[in-house]
C-alpha cells in the first residue's frame, strides 16, 4: 500500500536532514520558518511611555483559567520592559496591518507616533486587530534564549478579518474563504 497521495511522489518530500549547530542557526531558523504563523503585537506600558514587540511565537493556552502564553528574546533591549510590566496585552494583526507591523518590529518606542487607546490598567490598545486579548501576568519560564510569558486573559475581543500570516522569513495574507 501506498501511503503518498497520488499527486505526490517521493521526491517531492526529500528533506535536507541536518545537526543544529551554534556557528549556523541560520539553517535552523530556516526551518522553523517554514511553519506558519500569525503575526502578534504584544504592548505594555512604561516608564519610558508605551512599548510594543512582534511575536509571532503567540498560543492559546488553557480556557480554565483563561491563558495565553508567548515568547520573548530575553537579549532584547525590549524585554525588560515586558519583564518588569505586571500587564500586556497581545494584538492579533489583520491582513491590512503588515505596516503596522514593520513599525513595531523596528522601533520598541513606535506607539509614540501610533494612534493607540488604553484599557483600564494603562496598557496601549491597537485599534482594528482580529483579535486583543488583555492580560496580566501569570508566570515565566526558561526557554534557551527565549523566556515564554503567559498571562492570564482579563478580557478579549475580536472581529472578522483575514490574518498576517508569517511564512518563510515573509509576511503574507491568510483568508478565511
Amino acid at each position: 500500500m501506498n501511503a503518498l497521495p497520488k499527486t505526490m511522489t517521493a521526491k517531492t518530500i526529500t528533506a535536507r536532514a541536518f545537526v543544529p549547530r551554534k556557528d549556523d542557526t541560520r539553517t535552523l531558523r530556516d526551518a522553523f520558518g517554514r511553519f506558519a504563523t500569525g503575526v502578534t503585537i504584544v504592548t505594555c506600558d512604561s516608564d519610558d511611555g508605551p512599548i510594543c514587540i512582534t511575536a509571532n511565537s503567540f498560543s492559546s493556552l488553557s480556557l480554565d483559567p483563561p491563558l495565553v502564553m508567548w515568547a520573548g528574546d530575553r537579549n532584547s533591549r525590549r524585554f525588560p520592559y515586558f519583564h518588569k510590566a505586571r500587564h500586556f496585552s497581545v494584538h492579533v494583526l489583520s491582513a491590512g496591518q503588515s505596516e503596522l507591523c514593520f513599525g513595531c518590529s523596528r522601533n520598541a518606542h513606535a506607539l509614540r507616533e501610533i494612534d493607540h487607546d488604553r484599557c483600564e490598567n494603562g496598557t496601549p490598545l491597537l485599534p482594528d486587530c482580529l483579535a486583543r486579548f488583555e492580560c496580566e501576568q501569570h508566570a515565566y519560564y526558561d526557554a534557551g534564549d527565549h523566556v515564554i510569558v503567559v498571562g492570564e486573559v482579563l478580557r478579549a475581543s475580536m472581529t472578522d478579518g483575514d490574518a498576517l500570516a508569517f511564512y518563510a522569513g515573509k509576511y503574507g495574507q491568510f483568508a478565511r474563504h
